[in-house]
């Protein structure tokens, strides 16, 4: 086992869990990755592997089927799957943020309706917020749900569904401005509905007006499918509104995301362990000038910034879980570890890829795909200008000076 990027105090559960995960990415995902990434191929294969282990519940309560670990379990879970392949960890991230969810806000009769089958992997769950030419203003969100008697009719656009052709369940945030007087804040009126179709694209079969073109062609990220979301006069009855009140999706989504941002911040770690184990590797192999490159004091130097890295972002990870974990607010741990995890990511990436030197820009060598990766870590779940906005908002809260 890496000396990297250890945890400290973990049950005998968490590290079986952790051993069996780790066993699976080795055997059953890095042999596979480049050749399916390369024909950007769903991995069928890996998800139903994945089913068996039972990762799609591993944070939902055993009442439900569940396994009913911790955060830090899944996101040290989540850390495993992106050191194989990142892509296949995305397909777990808004299942598990629309499974939080509904642990955390939805009615019993809506937990009871979905968890189970989440649990097994059943249903998959995708969420959605963004739209086109949103960006990262939430608050500036166009789709718009009006009440019909018992329904709901949304009409809309939506953009960057991870999962939106092979989900099942999506959690779409639309505005709603039902009971809020003029000139209330926008993030008061909003709503969380929770939309069950069929997989697939184009029209939808079961949804009438909902459809799903096709999926958005990436530079990487490549496999899980990435779409859109276009609604036209899509009826949604009122038992499928998010916690069965109208106006605090808002807050509902912000929750969701705020342990996506532990789930973003373990894949930069999962990534960047990955692309050091390449580096390293490399470095030993690759001769110049009569010796090892490794024995050079300049790549050492590399090794020695890149394994430093990839602690300190695990170490912040783990912190920002565990504070998630005890109760506390922890949007503030999550940020910084989302912020550093991926910024570290990407330049720990590029450091193992200048020290594959001309091979690295083959994509005959991981170390390829991995370049092409990084990059989404610093966008999804928040760009890094969004993290500094939050934490620097945090610190002058909890450090105001008084008077």
């Amino acid at each position: 086992m890496s000396r990297l990027a250890q945890t400290d105090g973990l049950t005998d559960i968490q590290q079986e869990i952790l051993s069996t995960v780790r066993s699976f990415v080795d055997k059953e995902i890095l042999p596979v990755a480049n050749e399916l990434e390369h024909k950007d191929e769903y991995p069928t294969d890996i998800v139903e592997g994945l089913k068996e282990l039972g990762i799609f519940g591993l944070m939902i309560p055993e009442e439900y089927g569940g396994l009913g670990e911790s955060l830090l379990t899944y996101a040290l879970t989540v850390e495993e799957i992106a050191r194989g392949w990142m892509s296949v960890s995305g397909i777990i991230n808004t299942h598990f943020i629309v499974a939080y969810m509904l642990k955390q806000h939805g009615t019993q009769e809506q937990k009871d309706h979905f968890l189970p089958r989440m649990a097994t992997g059943e249903v998959r769950g995708a969420f959605s917020m963004s739209e086109p030419g949103l960006g990262s203003d939430v608050s500036a969100i166009r789709t718009k749900a009006v009440r019909d008697g018992d329904d709901y009719v949304i009409n809309g656009q939506k953009m960057w569904l991870t999962n939106g052709g092979t989900s099942n369940l999506v959690a779409v945030l639309c505005r709603t401005d039902e009971g809020q007087p003029e000139g209330a804040a926008p993030h008061k009126s909003m709503t969380t509905f929770l939309i069950e179709k069929e997989p697939g694209f184009g029209p939808n079969p079961t949804v009438k007006g909902l459809t799903v073109p096709g999926k958005i062609e990436k530079m990487g990220y490549k496999g899980v499918d990435t779409t859109e979301l276009i609604l036209e006069d899509v009826k949604i009855p009122s038992n499928r509104v998010l916690g069965g009140e109208s106006g605090r999706g808002f807050y509902q989504m912000m929750d969701g995301v705020e342990v996506g941002r532990v789930n973003v911040a373990a894949r930069g770690c999962g990534v960047a362990r990955r692309a050091f184990e390449l580096g390293i590797a490399y470095a030993q192999q690759r001769h110049t000038f009569g010796k090892p490159i490794a024995q050079h004091q300049a790549i050492q130097f590399k090794l020695s910034e890149m394994a430093t890295k990839v602690e300190a972002a695990h170490a912040l990870m783990v912190n920002a879980a565990r504070k998630k974990d005890s109760g506390q607010r922890n949007d503030l741990e999550a940020g910084m570890a989302k912020y550093l995890a991926s910024e570290y990511c990407k330049e720990v990436v590029e450091d193992a890829f200048r020290i594959h030197g001309g091979y690295g820009f083959s994509k005959e060598y991981e170390i390829e795909r991995l370049y092409r990766e990084a990059p989404m870590l610093l966008i999804g779940e928040g760009t890094a200008e969004i993290q500094k906005m939050i934490i620097g908002r945090r610190l002058l809260e909890e450090y105001r000076i008084q008077g």
